[in-house]
């Protein structure tokens, strides 16, 4: 079987042959998924290993259901978002280790079930919650968030190009009733839908609602600066995403210990910063992969070793 087929019905991990690779495995490492999802990626860590031992993090009870399928002594899940990394892992005495891997993608599994709301091609509720006992869904922004906010949401997480106009189409179909399911969005905001783009446009919207509902953003620049304080020095940190407002902040955590601005230098004109990029430009995906699996079409895979 390919590194492209090897999957589930539940989730089929992307550029899994290349994850694998760049996380440099070895038998007696420690590792840590930070994004079991359907655990493609996990199930093959754990093939590698002898006397080492995985650590995978979700938030997703479903995710929490597939790991049992998982289970002996080499590996443990750990029910929770990837920004408590530290705590988690220093709660179980799980700290230093060898690599790090994060697919920051939506699992197949939550694409295609259509109550969890993060697909345009099922009509469901308006959810998106990754865990599902989060605070905030889709419909609570739609609903309750002011006409700026919406604008600030779509521009920035969904880089809509009409995103003005499309916060106060939003904001004026929800005067009179509330939007609860995805078939009554795709008609509120149909008139500022481009004909044609369709799918692109309405892909772009539900991007930035689910961004904002899981505050991904946030999580990802949290979980990033921890894992200075996880790896070892030589460790691994590998990450692939999905959109450029992820790739941006993961290259630039990478070529400058920050998200923005330029890198610190010490005294003597030194570089200061906990990483070293593998390489240079993100690697992709190829093109018999992309051809199975749609998915795969953006993804850019980063990969660096932490300094000494």
């Amino acid at each position: 079987m390919s590194d492209y087929t090897n999957d589930t019905a539940y989730h089929r991990p992307v550029m899994l042959a290349q994850c694998l690779a760049a996380l440099d495995l070895k038998p007696n490492g420690r590792y840590v998924d930070v994004t079991f999802g359907g655990g493609g990626h996990s199930a093959r860590i754990l093939e590698t290993l002898t006397t080492g031992h995985l650590y995978s993090f979700d938030q997703d009870a479903d995710a929490e259901v597939e790991a049992e399928k998982l289970r002996r002594p080499q590996f443990t899940f750990v029910k929770a978002n990837f920004r408590d990394l530290v705590s988690e892992l220093q709660s179980i005495n799980a700290l230093p280790v060898d690599g790090l891997l994060a697919d920051l993608g939506v699992s197949s599994h939550q694409f295609d079930t259509p109550e969890r709301g993060f697909s345009t091609r099922f009509d469901g509720p308006l959810d998106m919650r990754m865990d599902p006992d989060g605070p905030l869904t889709a419909a609570d922004i739609l609903n309750d968030y002011k006409e700026a906010d919406l604008h600030r949401i779509f521009g920035m997480y969904g880089e809509v190009t009409n995103a003005r106009t499309l916060a106060q189409t939003v904001a004026a179909a929800r005067r009179g009733r509330r939007l609860e399911t995805i078939a009554e969005l795709k008609q509120a905001i149909q008139p500022c839908t481009p004909r044609g783009k369709e799918n692109k446009y309405l892909a772009q919207v539900f991007q930035a609602l689910r961004i904002e509902v899981n505050q991904e953003m946030q999580a990802l620049q949290e979980m990033l600066l921890q894992t200075a304080d996880v790896l070892r020095p030589g460790g691994r940190l590998v990450v692939l995403s999905y959109h450029s407002l992820e790739d941006r902040l993961v290259k630039n955590f990478i070529g400058k210990g920050k998200f923005f601005g330029n890198v610190e230098k010490d005294f003597f004109g030194n570089e200061s910063k906990p990483f070293e990029a593998v390489n240079r430009k993100p690697e992709e995906a190829h093109p018999d992969e992309v051809a199975l699996n749609s998915r795969a079409r953006s993804a850019k895979l980063r990969v660096a070793i932490r300094n000494e």
